[in-house]
């Protein structure tokens, strides 16, 4: 790893969902655009879409420059070979500009159902995960291994996690966290792990309806995902918190929204605590919307070749 971490990624980049639902032209003209506007990363979440491989090809293919992530690629999707296999192809097409983020281990050994699909799960979290990286370091390669090989990072919230994640790989990629997280994450992984932290906004001057956006998107991950009401629970929110739906405090902690400069201020919070990137999800009142305007609106406030960042000096 080099002295910066960042180098490739830069200290901003855009998080989203709302490619899996796009046509391939829209999606290209979009990972375009966020190049051209200085954006040092994107990153792409993985569902019921377009799998984590295929996208990370259609946005690689449509930009020259920008690093492209998976946040994440899932482990119950896909065997260790063929992650392996996908891994060292994109690599070596694509080299230094894709990194792979691993994740959404589950905590049973049973088939289980999400919106009617079947998903295979792969027993403890951190066991799993140790094991999957195993299987992928132990898949022979036939064709041509790309040197370096393709960076990595977990998907990471807990301690064991996260600690896994700086002694096996790159480093840890947080989603759903608030600053004090950040600083948490830090310390558990120490001074050289690279942290890369998904921080959720709302881009509007009309502070009731971005609190409203802001809310929902809170109250759809305490319904459906257990892991983030235990690491919520794990920072010292209790149940004024999250049950009945998310208290004011925690969408706050959660989502920063307002205008540029409140967005501006949680993104250098979570550099200071020690992220060494920050990738924003833009959330807003039509989540099948492209947010185009708000991802062109925020560069000119977040990107270093606009507007420099302050990027402290890290001491831990």
């Amino acid at each position: 790893m080099t002295d910066d971490p960042s180098a490739t990624l830069g200290r901003v980049g855009i998080w989203t969902f709302a490619f899996e639902g796009q046509p391939a032209g829209r999606v290209r003209e979009s990972a375009a655009e966020i190049e051209e506007l200085g954006y040092g990363a994107l990153w792409y979440g993985e569902a019921f879409g377009r799998d984590a491989v295929g996208q990370a090809w259609l946005l690689l293919s449509a930009t020259r420059r920008i690093t492209v992530a998976s946040g994440i690629a899932n482990i119950a999707f896909r065997e260790p070979i063929a992650t392996a296999a996908a891994a060292r192809t994109l690599g070596e097409a694509f080299p230094g500009r894709y990194v792979l983020g691993l994740g959404g281990h589950r905590v049973d050994d049973t088939v289980h159902e999400v919106d009617g699909y079947p998903v295979p799960t792969r027993g403890r979290a951190v066991t799993t995960m140790r094991s999957y990286l195993e299987a992928m370091d132990a898949s022979p390669a036939h064709g041509p291994v790309p040197a370096p090989a393709p960076r990595r990072l977990l998907a990471a919230l807990g301690p064991k996690m996260l600690k896994l994640a700086a002694e096996r790989t790159w480093g840890a990629h947080t989603y759903f966290v608030p600053v004090e997280h950040t600083a948490r994450a830090r310390r558990t992984m120490g001074p050289d792990a690279f942290l890369a932290v998904e921080q959720a906004v709302v881009l509007d001057h009309d502070l009731d309806r971005a609190r409203e956006v802001a809310t929902a998107h809170v109250a759809g991950y305490l319904a459906m995902a257990a892991h983030q009401v235990a690491n919520v629970r794990r920072l010292g929110f209790g149940d004024e918190d999250v049950v009945g739906g998310p208290s004011r405090r925690l969408v706050d902690s959660i989502v920063a929204y307002g205008d540029a400069e409140a967005i501006r201020r949680r993104v250098q919070q979570h550099l200071e605590a020690g992220a060494d990137h920050v990738c924003l999800q833009v959330l807003t009142t039509d989540p099948d919307r492209l947010p185009r305007r708000e991802w062109r609106e925020l560069a000119p406030v977040l990107v270093p070749r606009h507007a420099p960042v302050v990027i402290p000096r890290r001491t831990t």
